[in-house]
């Protein structure tokens, strides 16, 4: 095995965010950058040399090429196998569940999730550690110091694997086992849901679409929904992977899956549509002409778990990163179980899952999961869903407005304005945060501030402390406004308004959230000042 050592120099601008590393791909096309990341990756890990490591990507463009560069690396650099999906197709749900059955090291995932694809698109690498979950900020920062102070990096010299093939090969003395890249996830899927009820479902006058945006859950939802569930052939639609996901953005929300929006609010509608993303961890759940709020599934799944066999001895807690709305709060007081609110991230929900604190968590930003993973998993909270309508034989319509009359309804609201100009975003963070000491007793029409701050977060499990989590105003009613700045995109900045309102009252519960949030709308814009200091007129995307 020809080992080559190459002198390299490090790039100020490989610092992980709450979801790995994203860059254009021409970013990640530079010589050594990609190489720079992964080396620093591997000198931040400890006593991985002859252990086995997962691999796989979402398919988006790059995705093969650089996987043949991580399997010489990780040769290079001592690993013992590599199980990387076939055609190097492996979505980030099903790689935290292989690295959990055997027993890996970890694994890399290479998918910059919901963002655009093809040549002028987005990459990303994540790592992931053995439990199956995004690696915490102490393993991102030290993969961060590393590549500050990177010199070299190791790779061997060999001929390119057969991804496309599965079975074993090698380079060097390192094993490399393309697997199949579903079989693994359906058989997890199948232990927890109840799949003869769903199919009993599926091949009666119940007609749902799937939307796979042409990204990673194609294969897998054809093979699970049409395949062993039963459902008619062209259930699935845009199925196949695609290296540019068919020029769209794949990205499961009202906006960028208008195909399939179009589809459940049209006439004669499906009883049930759904879409995932590009990496297959995101979840969007659609009605016939109604749209269910991702804060509201996290909420009704939570409340109808035990009706499911994988959940049906209960949960022994729920989470929530803290922009989601308090509807999973509400389900949790009523069961008598904790309810945890992190940071946006799903790594701050690893501790509490291994610590077996929680069952089931979420966020508003289309994710959801449970212990069974360590990842979001958007097929899993599809087939949640189908599992509770098979044993209650409602709508989705009907399955949320029982669920309101229960709990009250949290009207909910999330506005993104996207390409922001990075100065622009960080001023208008800078004059919040300028703000907060003066907020509080402060009355914006009937509403009083009754605090303003920014969200800190203490691990309970590790005592960890994470800060500038995002500024909140929360008013004496017990609504409030969310302001972040996401990490998840590659272009100036997100800015992230959230909205949110409680109402008890059941005559109340069928505005539309627009209507019911036009307040706090207003005030939003009042205290931040969103038109004048992004220089957009309206949001990118209303969810």
């Amino acid at each position: 095995m020809n080992i080559e050592t190459v002198a390299t120099q490090p790039f100020s601008d490989q610092k992980p965010g709450t979801s790995g590393l994203r860059k254009r791909v021409t970013v990640f096309q530079q010589p050594h950058y990609l190489e720079n990341f992964i080396q620093s990756t591997f000198d931040s890990l400890e006593n991985y040399q002859g252990q086995t490591l997962v691999l796989g990507g979402d398919g988006r463009y790059y995705n093969r090429q650089a996987i043949q560069i991580i399997l010489k690396m990780a040769a290079a650099n001592g690993v013992g196998r590599v199980k990387v999906g076939q055609s190097g197709i492996l979505s980030t749900p099903a790689t935290s569940c292989v690295i959990r059955q055997t027993g890996a090291i970890g694994g890399i995932i290479l998918s910059a999730s919901h963002n655009p694809g093809g040549p002028d698109g987005d990459f990303g690498v994540k790592y992931n550690i053995s439990n199956g979950g995004p690696a915490p900020e102490k393993v991102t920062e030290a993969i961060f110091a590393h590549s500050k102070t990177i010199e070299q990096y190791k790779i061997v010299t060999a001929p390119d694997v057969d991804l496309d093939t599965l079975g074993e090969s090698r380079i060097g003395e390192m094993v490399v086992e393309v697997i199949n890249s579903v079989t693994d996830y359906a058989k997890l899927m199948e232990s927890l849901f109840d799949f003869e009820q769903i199919h009993q479902l599926l091949t009666g006058s119940f007609r749902m679409c799937m939307d796979s945006m042409h990204a990673v859950t194609g294969p897998y939802a054809h093979a699970i929904f049409e395949q062993r569930l039963g459902a008619p052939a062209g259930t699935v639609q845009n199925g196949t992977p695609l290296e540019d996901f068919g020029g769209g953005h794949p990205d499961p929300n009202l906006v960028y899956a208008h195909d399939l929006v179009a589809i459940l609010f049209a006439e004669n509608a499906p009883d049930f549509g759904a879409a995932s993303d590009g990496d297959g961890d995101r979840n969007m759940i659609l009605g016939r002409k109604f749209f269910v709020n991702p804060s509201d599934s996290l909420a009704v799944l939570a409340a109808n778990a035990t009706l499911v066999p994988g959940y049906r001895s209960g949960l022994k807690g729920i989470a929530r990163s803290m922009p989601t709305s308090q509807a999973a709060d509400r389900v949790a007081e009523k069961l008598g179980i904790p309810c945890f609110e992190t940071p946006t991230g799903w790594k701050f929900f690893g501790n509490l899952l291994d610590a077996d604190r929680v069952t089931i968590c979420g966020e508003e930003s289309f994710g959801t999961s449970s212990n069974h993973i360590r990842e979001k998993d958007g097929l899993w909270a599809v087939l949640f869903w189908l599992n509770i309508l098979a044993v209650k034989q409602q709508s989705v319509e009907e399955l949320m407005h029982d669920h309101w009359q229960t709990y009250g309804r949290n009207y909910y609201s999330r506005y993104d304005y996207e390409g922001v100009e990075s100065d622009r975003a960080n001023t208008l963070m800078t004059n919040l945060h300028a703000q907060l000491p003066t907020l509080k007793g402060r009355k914006f029409g009937v509403r009083e501030v009754e605090y303003s701050d920014d969200f800190s977060y203490t691990d309970p499990i590790d005592g960890s402390v994470s800060n500038n989590q995002g500024v909140r105003i929360g008013f004496t009613d017990g609504s409030r406004i969310v302001f972040r700045l996401s990490g998840t995109g590659t272009q100036g900045a997100t800015l992230r308004v959230y909205l949110e309102q409680y109402e008890a009252d059941p005559t109340k519960h069928h505005l539309d959230p627009q209507e019911a949030l036009a307040d706090l709308i207003a005030i939003a814009e009042q205290v931040a000042q969103i038109r004048t200091l992004t220089g957009m007129e309206k949001p990118t995307v209303i969810t």
